[in-house]
Parts: structure tokens; sequence; C-alpha cells
């Protein structure tokens, strides 16, 4: 009984002091410490096409890729990062200009681009993207779809200093 009352009071102070910190503006963003930096995916950079144009949707839309771009050194997010993205789509193949664009992250380093559904290319409904920017290291990746039915595809980036 005592452990429990000791655990309470400290879960209420430690509650406390975070509203007393909210209240007064003190709130200061935490971030991960030393997270590891992403590597480039095999086949990631299968027809890349550099300076895709950075674009509102790529076709007529119905599918979403997004994701979140972070700094790997302490975690922040990566504001106004150019995040290209392709795919073999209902509206053409990943080979095709049309099926590429760009997108930027906004200040919590998130992207998201609407494209046209993505299809199954060698087995696989899969998506391209890449940071390719000078900033920071280069890096392609490919991931793989759980289904072919999904409209969503989400892929996170933590991104190494040039």
């Amino acid at each position: 009984m005592t452990e429990e009352l000791n655990t309470r009071r400290k879960f209420l102070a430690a509650s406390g002091a975070l509203l007393a910190g909210t209240a007064s503006g003190l709130v200061i963003p935490v971030y991960a410490n030393g997270l590891k930096a992403t590597r480039s995916m095999r086949g990631g950079s299968n027809n890349y096409l550099p300076d895709a144009p950075i674009v509102d949707r790529i076709g007529g839309g119905g599918f979403w890729m997004t994701g979140t771009v972070l700094r790997a050194s302490d975690g922040a997010p990566l504001a106004g990062q150019r995040i290209q993205i392709w795919a073999h789509t209902t509206e053409g193949h990943e080979r095709d200009q049309r099926s590429h664009g760009a997108t930027l992250t906004d200040e919590n380093g998130n992207y998201k681009l609407e494209m046209p559904q993505i299809v199954p290319a060698f087995g696989q409904a899969h998506g391209h993207l890449a940071y390719d920017s000078d900033e920071y290291k280069t890096v392609f990746l490919r991931p793989v779809m759980s289904s072919p039915k999904d409209k969503s595809l989400n892929a996170n980036f933590v991104l190494e200093p040039s």
C-alpha cells in the first residue's frame, strides 16, 4: 500500500509539474537523440528522374504517399525538405515522367502527396521515394505495400548531413 501511494504521489507531482510548465509557456520539444540514418534500399533508384517538379498531386489521385523526415543527430523534424515520389500506377509506368512528382515537408517534417493507385510491378505493389537535395545525404527508398488494395503507403526518412 505504501509503495502504491508513493507511486501515485510521484505521478501526481509529475503531472502537476507538467501542467505548471505548460501553463507558463515553458514547453520545450523533446526529440530522440542519436537516431540512425535511413540507408538507401536496393532498387530504390530504379527509373529515377532527377529534378521532378513539385506538384500538388500526381495524376488523378486516390492514393496517398505519406511520411516524416527527421534529422539523424537529434530526431528533430526537417521542414522544407524535397521528397520525390514515383511508382507504377493505374495511370502510368514508373519510368513515365507523368508518374513522377515531388513535394515539400511541412513545419513538422511531414509530407503527403496524392497520386493514382499503385499497382504491382514485377509481382509487388511498391513505391519509390528519394531525398535528393544537397543539405543531407541522398536516400532512395522502395517500400512494398502490404496489399495492392491499400490506399496509402507511409515511408519515413532519417537524414544525415552530406
